[in-house]
């Protein structure tokens, strides 16, 4: 097989889902090979990048002023000197992402892993030299994270032209039109998504600068130990899908079990480290008392959630390997839709702890979504009621 294999074309090939290759594509000689959807993923990775980095350029100080923050609040400058900065990182991160995602397809989790590593320690031994060494504050630290970022992008570009040939003789073999229908999905389920968290963050900026330096510490510490559960749905995708090609419902059901299993035990270790830990470890972030205040006051959703969250994550890897795009987008418009209204209502009824709580209720829809489509045995899970 010389391409990526959309699940509704199994009946017409050899059985290859779109997020597996068959390993005979790439021999022990690491001879190269034309695989069409990789290219494809590679030039829409770097148009929307551009396209992202013109519009945050373009639009920093209208999406600043959504966000709430304000000229008299003395955020406005930092945070546009870090948007600007930050965005001219968007086609690394994007292109990034698609490799991410062909590596994934080729079974191969390793290349990826190290070179985030290698990235993410080039952007922790820069922000400190960029931030104190020169001075150069916030903007500093958007510099280190854009040099991480392309850094990682040519580690995978290398890796990967030595299995594949990234650039077609000809752009009239490139399966566009597949990828924007499925990406579409995907597209409209990243920005319902987004929508969620970065209304909270404009809502916590309404509070002010404390309570907005609180909940971004404490949202990022959230969001970094909650993924590191798509490492188990990362590593489930490619063997669900390869079982659905195969129409192996047996192993498609073993690995769906034990990938919530290990999410589970994930989420509540994740959930003790973080109950212990955060309320000592989140002096490594700030030594200001109101700020800690309010981390204090999070700790509680930020802890709890942790099962909550990493479920979400291993369902969300679960339906993406069954090739479910469709349902995996709606369901979480439909979330989107409940939590908007949750965020909105309880952030000015209760301020910051209404945000948390807000959060929760949405991590818990984003869980009971993917729990439903395979409790109720709908879908590419409905061989599950036999």
């Amino acid at each position: 097989m010389d391409e990526l294999i959309t699940h509704e074309e199994n009946n017409a090939t050899s059985g290859k889902s779109s997020f597996e290759i068959d390993s005979s594509e790439i021999n022990t000689e690491h001879k190269r090979k034309k695989i069409p959807s990789v290219s494809t993923a590679l030039l829409l990775g770097g148009v929307l990048g551009l396209v992202e980095t013109l519009l945050l350029v373009s639009c920093a100080k209208p999406i600043l002023d959504f966000m709430g923050v304000k000229a008299d609040t003395g955020m406005l400058n930092p945070a546009l000197q870090y948007l600007v900065l930050r965005s001219l990182g968007a086609p690394a991160v994007l292109l990034s992402l698609a490799m991410q995602g062909v590596f994934r397809g080729l079974k191969d989790t390793r290349t990826p892993l190290y070179a985030t590593v290698a990235g993410d320690a080039i952007n922790i031994v820069l922000d400190p030299i960029f931030m104190f060494v020169f001075h150069y504050g916030v903007s500093g630290a958007a510099v280190a994270h854009v040099i991480s970022q392309y850094f990682i992008a040519a580690i995978l570009l290398c890796r990967l032209r030595l299995q594949v040939e990234l650039l077609p003789p000809n752009l009239k073999h490139l399966p566009i039109g597949r990828f924007l229908k499925n990406g579409s999905l995907l597209l409209a389920r990243v920005i319902a998504a987004t929508c969620c968290v970065t209304l909270s963050a404009s809502m916590a900026a309404r509070l002010g600068s404390t309570q907005m330096a609180a909940f971004q510490i404490c949202l990022q510490i959230w969001l970094a130990s909650s993924l590191l559960a798509d490492g188990l749905a990362f590593a489930g995708q490619a063997i669900l899908a390869s079982a659905f090609a195969r129409k192996d419902h047996s192993k498609a059901k073993a690995t769906a079990s034990r990938l919530l299993q290990l999410g589970l035990i994930l989420g509540l270790l994740l959930g003790l480290l973080l109950g212990v830990g955060l309320h000592t470890g989140s002096r490594l972030f700030t030594e200001d008392q109101g700020v800690l205040h309010h981390i204090y006051v999070a700790i509680p959703f930020v802890a709890l959630t942790q099962p909550i969250n990493a479920l979400a994550f291993v369902f969300d890897g679960v339906n993406y390997g069954a090739s479910d795009f469709a349902y995996a987008a709606y369901s979480l418009i439909l979330v989107a839709i409940v939590s908007i209204a949750f965020i909105v209502t309880l952030a000015n009824y209760s301020g910051f702890i209404g945000i948390w709580i807000a959060l929760s209720i949405y991590m818990c829809l984003r869980m009971f979504a993917g729990l439903w489509r395979i409790g109720t045995a709908r879908g590419p899970w409905a061989f599950l009621r036999s």
